[in-house]
């Protein structure tokens, strides 16, 4: 099940959040070897703080075998802030309809689970679970910066992306920014090609967090 996180409500969900940060340690730092922050086993960074939306993957046993951060382009963010050199010069990203993507990660121990598309189950509620976030938020897109591997995941579940600017090799890693689109068409489309029946995102959750669903 996908479950919605504030940065401010990161006390009630303390034990979720924790296995996130724990999650993101193991993908980025151990896994990829990326290099980012991590303390006492746990992955987190300047853009972790109040404003953060998460969006989780939870087992029913509450146990996070996925995630992604969602950040407002109108603030701080990743790709204007951090990979700028990813744009086209002079460009940035700042809109209210558009929101930043980023630390999409999955349990490996899970990846296995797959639809009846044979996608992997959480990879498929991930992006759903976004898409129908960005619906209720009224978004027109999603940005993100990514590896050219998942773009071939993304691109195989339906979303449809347009790149920013030319792949660049960051860390060591071909790396680019997309743009997704937002819209009914998407969501209905990354939900019948990851084979997940609508809504992955209850609306009680979406009420829960200020947003119309």
């Amino acid at each position: 099940m996908i479950v919605l996180v504030q940065g401010n409500e990161r006390e009630k969900y303390s034990g979720l959040m924790d296995q996130m940060h724990q999650l993101r340690a193991r993908v980025f730092k151990d896994r990829l070897g990326w290099a980012v922050n991590v303390e006492n086993g746990r992955e987190r960074d300047r853009f972790d703080d109040e404003w953060t939306l998460y969006v989780l993957s939870v087992t029913d046993d509450n146990r996070v075998v996925g995630c992604l951060r969602v950040l407002q382009t109108t603030g701080p963010h990743m790709l204007s802030d951090v990979f700028s050199d990813l744009l086209p010069p002079g460009e940035l990203i700042r809109s209210p309809l558009v929101w930043e993507s980023t630390r999409f990660c999955v349990d490996t121990d899970y990846a296995k689970d797959r639809t009846t598309n044979e996608l992997s189950r959480i990879t498929g509620e991930l992006v759903c679970g976004l898409t129908e976030t960005g619906l209720a938020a009224g978004l027109q897109n999603v940005v993100s910066v990514y590896d050219l591997r998942m773009e071939r995941i993304l691109r195989r579940i339906g979303c449809t992306i347009d790149r920013l600017g030319p792949p660049k090799d960051v860390g060591g890693v071909m790396t680019v920014a997309g743009l997704f689109e937002v819209s009914q068409a998407a969501c209905a489309r990354v939900h019948r090609i990851s084979g997940l029946s609508a809504p992955t995102v209850p609306n009680e959750i979406f009420a829960r967090i200020g947003l119309a669903a």
